[in-house]
């Protein structure tokens, strides 16, 4: 087993940070990119492990992708273009590829297989086969298409009217996706609203999609024409960062680029709401992903409630809000979260276990946790359990520990952020 051995700073943290790509919006630009007809170029692409595996399965099924240094460039030729695997499509450890995927293959006339690590094993995936075989989709896998492996055969597709019963970007792209193809108009309504990367980056690519409120309306048979892409900092990334510089004392950094996506931004707004001493400079407001600046100082932060409608917005900061919330004054509770028992780990279970090791004060509940504030944190043996969300997380929290932490499976943070201890190492003085 791999670790790292992690040592508590002496000082405050210090620089200026350029964010790597974000990692929804890397996916699906190869995506959209696979099934637009002409040559799409994506930069500032995240070249994590994870979208990494959306672009070899594209090569699979018959999409020409090269990997230049500072870009990706795409051949589509629409979605007819895309061919039978003579593989395996293997995800890795990518739960936005393999649902994604599903929602692009259902309309291909052609058989195809997937798989993934042994953590996508464990995520549940009737959340978007069972809508899929409600559109005519031939489905299969263990326990009835709930886990993979997954075989897929589809071809036509009727559209559907759907109410999703929870919130999640994913099962609502994959909708979307099949919806492009289908044979009339396709409706779905979020049960809360989730990240629109699917639907902006429809339009990106001159398609039509409504939304009224939750409503989202999508008609069949349209044709996508190659658009490149500027990929934004992730603001999932960049969390990590505004926590450190909100929590080590004496300490200001500099996030550069990071996307600003109203739908992302509940971190920000927790943040602002336990009192950070955050600013934001906006870029070019017409951006078809808006972007900005974000400056981060050590701060006095008080508890809070995070609850309702703001939690899809930051579902995936939840970890690193965990740790914020050790070092505000009072108690912080966090609700409306059963959905972290599914991702990489039970994020639930998982947050509370490992930031228990450092002596943190933490409980975790049905459908959230409950964090004691002001605690000071030991140092100890962690581990980031093949999840690379945890693993940074942890990686924050060594900066304040008395003692040394040493991380176990340091190297599951190559999914997301491949640059990241050389990023953090960069800020300390």
């Amino acid at each position: 087993m791999e670790f790292i051995k992690l040592q508590p700073t002496m000082n405050g943290l210090e620089g200026v940070i350029e964010i790597p790509g974000d990692k929804s919006i890397s996916h699906r630009s190869v995506m959209f990119g696979s099934i637009a007809q002409g040559v799409t170029r994506v930069t500032n692409f995240l070249p994590g492990d994870d979208c990494l595996s959306t672009i070899s399965c594209f090569r699979k099924l018959g999409v020409v992708i090269e990997e230049n240094e500072n870009e990706i460039i795409i051949y589509g030729n629409g979605f007819d273009g895309l061919k039978e695997p003579n593989d395996l499509l293997d995800v890795g450890n990518s739960g936005t590829t393999i649902r994604l995927l599903l929602g692009i293959l259902a309309g291909r006339p052609f058989f195809s297989s997937l798989i993934g690590d042994h953590s996508i094993g464990k995520r549940p995936m009737t959340r978007v086969t069972e809508p899929l075989k409600t559109m005519g989709v031939q489905i299969d896998g263990r326990k009835n298409g709930e886990y993979t492996p997954l075989s897929i055969r589809g071809g036509h597709l009727n559209p559907i009217h759907y109410k999703m019963p929870v919130a999640s970007a994913q099962v609502k792209s994959a909708l979307i996706l099949a919806g492009l193809q289908a044979e009339g108009e396709t409706t779905i309504i979020e049960k809360a609203e989730s990240r629109d990367h699917t639907e902006r980056m429809i339009r990106k690519f001159g398609g039509e999609i409504q939304k009224d409120n939750r409503t989202i309306t999508v008609k069949g048979g349209q044709k996508l024409t190659a658009s490149d892409i500027l990929v934004p900092g992730d603001i999932s990334s960049a969390a990590f960062f505004l926590v450190a510089g909100a929590i080590v004392p004496d300490s200001e950094i500099v996030l550069k680029n990071v996307g600003l996506n109203p739908t992302r931004t509940g971190i920000i707004e927790i943040m602002n709401k336990m009192g950070a001493n955050l600013e934001i400079r906006q870029n070019a407001a017409d951006a078809f992903e808006p972007a900005g600046d974000l400056t981060i100082k050590t701060s006095s932060l008080k508890g809070t409630v995070i609850e309702g409608d703001v939690i899809p917005r930051l579902i995936d900061e939840i970890p690193i809000i965990a740790l914020l919330a050790t070092q505000a004054e009072g108690k912080t509770i966090i609700k409306d979260a059963s959905e972290l028992k599914v991702k990489e780990t039970n994020r639930i279970d998982t947050v509370v276990q490992e930031l228990t090791k450092l002596g943190a004060s933490i409980e975790a509940t049905e459908d959230g946790m409950i964090i004691h504030g002001g605690t000071e944190l030991k140092g100890g043996t962690v581990s980031s359990h093949g999840d690379h969300r945890i693993g940074m997380m942890l990686a924050i929290a060594s900066l304040l520990c008395k003692d040394q932490v040493e991380l176990e499976n340091p190297e599951s943070i190559s999914v997301s952020y491949p640059n990241f201890f050389s990023h953090l190492n960069s800020l300390k003085n």
